[in-house]
C-alpha cells in the first residue's frame, strides 16, 4: 500500500517544529543537522513553506528563517496541504467530473475514500503545529 503522504509533508512538518521551538532566525544548516534531512531537500520543503506565508527568511549573517505565526495558530492540515496538494487518501477524489473518472457514479469504494479523506482532514485540521513542536522540544531538552 502506498504511503498517504509523502516525505516532503512529513519533513515539513519537523522543519516547522523545529522552527516553532528554537527562538530568532534559525539557519537551514541548523534545522537540516538537528533533523537528519539533507541540506538541498531541506530547501524545497522551506522553499513551499516559504511561497505559503507560514515562515519568513532573512539573508546574511544572523540570518534564517522563522515562522510567521505562533506554533498555535498553524494545523498540521495547512502545513500538508501546501505540500501535498490536498490530502485525498485516493487519487479519484481528485477528479472533478466524470469524464476524468467514468466510474465515479458507479463507483462502489469512493463514498469510503471520500468518508476517509474528511475524517483525515478533520483530525490533521484540529491538530497544531504546537502539539507537535512540544513534542519536539521536550526531545531537544533530553
Amino acid at each position: 500500500m502506498a504511503n498517504m503522504f509523502s516525505t516532503k509533508g512529513m519533513y515539513a512538518l519537523r522543519a516547522m517544529a523545529d522552527l516553532a521551538v528554537h527562538d530568532g532566525w534559525i539557519s537551514l544548516g541548523d534545522v537540516s543537522e538537528r533533523q537528519h534531512i539533507s541540506r538541498k531537500y531541506l530547501e524545497q520543503v522551506i522553499s513551499l513553506m516559504h511561497k505559503a506565508g507560514y515562515v519568513e527568511s532573512l539573508r546574511g549573517k544572523g540570518g534564517g528563517y522563522r515562522l510567521t505565526r505562533k506554533p498555535e495558530e498553524y494545523t498540521l492540515g495547512e502545513i500538508l496541504r501546501a505540500t501535498e496538494g490536498n490530502l485525498a487518501p485516493a487519487s479519484c477524489l481528485n477528479c472533478t467530473n466524470e469524464t476524468l473518472c467514468p466510474q465515479m457514479g458507479s463507483c462502489t469504494t469512493v463514498n469510503i475514500w471520500r468518508d476517509l479523506g474528511k475524517m483525515t482532514s478533520s483530525f490533521l485540521d484540529s491538530k497544531t503545529l504546537a502539539d507537535i513542536a512540544w513534542h519536539e522540544g521536550n526531545i531537544q531538552a533530553h
